[in-house]
C-alpha cells in the first residue's frame, strides 16, 4: 500500500470513533488486532482481538454518545502512520468507571498505527487521560 493509502486507513479507524459504525471495522484491522492505550483507570494491558476492540469503542461512545474526533496532523513512514487528534463529546453516560456528569469535554491524543496485509494490525495510542478526568472532576483518582 502507498503512504496515502496507510493514511487513509488511520483516517477510516479514528472516524469509528465518531460515527461508532462498526460494519467496516474487518476492513481496517486485522482480525488479531492488538491495540496498546490506557483504556480505563485500572487497567493498562493492552486489548487483543478486533471484537474486543470493537467493544471498547461501543462502550466509550456509551459513556460519550456524541464523542467527535478531529485529525490534527498524520505523518506516514514505511508501515507506520502517526495521526495526531484532538476529541470532543459530553459525558452522558458510564465511562472510565465514573457516573455520567453531562460535562462537555475535550482532550487530544496521538496513535501510531502499523500497517500489515492492507489493515491495521497494532495500535500504540496515547492521550490525555488526567487532563479528561480533570475535565470530568475525578482527576484525584490518578493520584
Amino acid at each position: 500500500m502507498s503512504l496515502e493509502q496507510n493514511k487513509d486507513l488511520a483516517r477510516r479507524a479514528i472516524a469509528l470513533w465518531s460515527t461508532g459504525e462498526m460494519d467496516s471495522a474487518s476492513e481496517i484491522f486485522t482480525p488479531d488486532y492488538i491495540n496498546h492505550q490506557p483504556h480505563s483507570t485500572d487497567d493498562a494491558h493492552a486489548i487483543h482481538g478486533l471484537e474486543k476492540w470493537k467493544d471498547f469503542i461501543i462502550d466509550f461512545r456509551r459513556a460519550f454518545p456524541d464523542l467527535h474526533d478531529t485529525i490534527e496532523d498524520q505523518v506516514a513512514e514505511g508501515d507506520r502512520v502517526v495521526t495526531r487528534f484532538t476529541s470532543a463529546g459530553t459525558h452522558k453516560g458510564k465511562g472510565m468507571n465514573l457516573p455520567p456528569s453531562n460535562k462537555k469535554i475535550r482532550w487530544s491524543g496521538i496513535a501510531i498505527d502499523r500497517i500489515a496485509t492492507g489493515k491495521i494490525a497494532e495500535s500504540w495510542v496515547v492521550w490525555d487521560k488526567f487532563g479528561m478526568l480533570e475535565q470530568l472532576g475525578a482527576a484525584s483518582r490518578c493520584t
